[in-house]
């Protein structure tokens, strides 16, 4: 989740509590101010009742226009005494002029005249209702909160985007950024300490990696020269040994090991130092190739290095592979499956390649049973060692797909062995 995101889900989630709490305290709030304004009101027209009534006055009309009214009647000493000497509370009154009856706010009080009897006073007066007021309440409460919750969003994201523009600015550069390829300098001006720290790290960072790759390739490129001459060297000089006519039958057979192990390590470095190159994305250079041409080119290669095995081999062309890259890569990933195919297959077995617009499969007989396809793609990983094999083939084609952003799969299906390139 991206972080304006996540900061508006928080601001969400911080207004609408407040808001709740502030809504529930206001109402509170006004209802007992409304409360205790008509409180006064009603205390004060008991006054003047219960006034009038112990001076022996005339009292004023039950309904006086003013939708005020009041009872009072006699009581005896034991209910008086329990009962609380005020009470107040909302109900519900009929109204004579209105002839209908509305919510009202009442008093009852009990008093005591000179003859010592007990009275009790009910007063009462229209008051607001209550739930008429909580729906309005709401409504502006539900309105506010959406207005305020608009505008703190937008000014928050307006303020997030406008502060945060550096930032996106680095990683759009840092997206953009390829090693070893000539790449635009950074231009991110900003006041923003943090911020400047921040390029400066990765512009440090990336002028180290820069370096560390010019290391790397200049060390693959020693080791390429360094290591494969004093490997010819020995093959030759071994070369040479063989051909005396001098050597035993048990000597010839170990020097020829030997030159055997040679040729192994000279093919084991030859494929580490294509994964280091293809790991550390040397091959730079691109075009636009038919991967069906360059199949059938190799592939008669193959056939006649491997003919004395009498494997059948057929190319099923349903479409032309298009693709661009780099095409030391192409070749060394299509040799690669073809290689597998050959090496791991059985005597008189078969190899069927299947082209379409978006995919190659190559499907090769072998062992009756699946392969490993948590492991078979992993560095030097055999399940049945081969004579000639490093165990890197697999390895190697993964590399190249993962760096072309290819996809390549493995799955046993009638028998045949599929290694299947799809392009994403």
């Amino acid at each position: 989740m991206k972080l304006i995101y996540y900061i508006i889900l928080r601001i969400t989630l911080a207004l609408t509590l407040i808001l709740t709490v502030w809504a529930v305290f206001f109402y509170v709030t006004m209802i007992d101010e409304v409360n205790d304004e008509v409180d006064d009101a009603l205390e004060d027209y008991s006054e003047t009742i219960i006034i009038r009534a112990l001076a022996g006055e005339e009292l004023p009309s039950e309904t006086n226009g003013s939708n005020n009214q009041y009872y009072m009647t006699e009581v005896s000493k034991e209910y008086a005494e329990n009962r609380e000497d005020i009470l107040y509370k909302d109900s519900m009154v009929y109204i004579k002029e209105k002839g209908e009856t509305e919510p009202a706010r009442i008093l009852t009080t009990i008093f005591q005249d000179d003859e010592g009897r007990y009275h009790e006073l009910t007063v009462s007066t229209p008051s607001i209702e209550k739930d008429d007021l909580k729906d309005a309440i709401l409504i502006w409460i539900i309105f506010l909160y959406v207005a305020l919750l608009l505008c703190i969003i937008i000014i928050s994201v307006w303020v997030f985007y406008r502060n945060m523009h550096p930032l996106y600015v680095l990683l759009h550069w840092l997206d953009n950024y390829q090693t070893g390829k000539k790449n635009e300098p950074l231009n991110n001006n900003t006041q923003i300490t943090e911020f400047r720290k921040l390029n400066d790290a990765a512009i440090r960072y990336a002028e180290r990696t820069e370096q560390m790759f010019e290391q790397q390739k200049q060390f693959i490129g020693n080791a390429s020269h360094e290591i494969q001459t004093p490997l010819a060297i020995c093959r030759n000089r071994l070369e040479m040994l063989m051909e005396d006519e001098l050597l035993s039958e048990k000597q010839l057979g170990e020097l020829m090991k030997t030159h055997q192990t040679l040729e192994y390590i000279t093919k084991l470095n030859k494929s580490l130092l294509l994964l280091t190159k293809i790991d550390n994305r040397q091959f730079t250079d691109t075009k636009q190739l038919k991967l069906n041409m360059l199949l059938k080119r190799y592939l008669q290669d193959y056939e006649e290095v491997y003919h004395y095995r009498n494997i059948k081999t057929s190319i099923e062309e349903q479409d032309v592979f298009n693709i661009m890259m780099n095409e030391s890569l192409a070749v060394a990933l299509l040799t690669n499956l073809l290689k597998n195919a050959f090496v791991h297959n059985v005597d008189r077995g078969h190899i069927r390649i299947v082209v379409s617009k978006n995919n190659i499969t190559f499907r090769n007989t072998g062992v009756e049973h699946p392969l490993d396809k948590e492991h078979i793609f992993e560095r030097f990983y055999q399940g049945a060692k081969k004579e000639g094999s490093t165990g890197l083939g697999l390895a190697i084609a993964a590399s190249i797909c993962r760096l072309q952003h290819l996809i390549l799969r493995y799955y046993y299906e009638q028998g045949e062995h599929c290694f299947e390139i799809s392009s994403i």
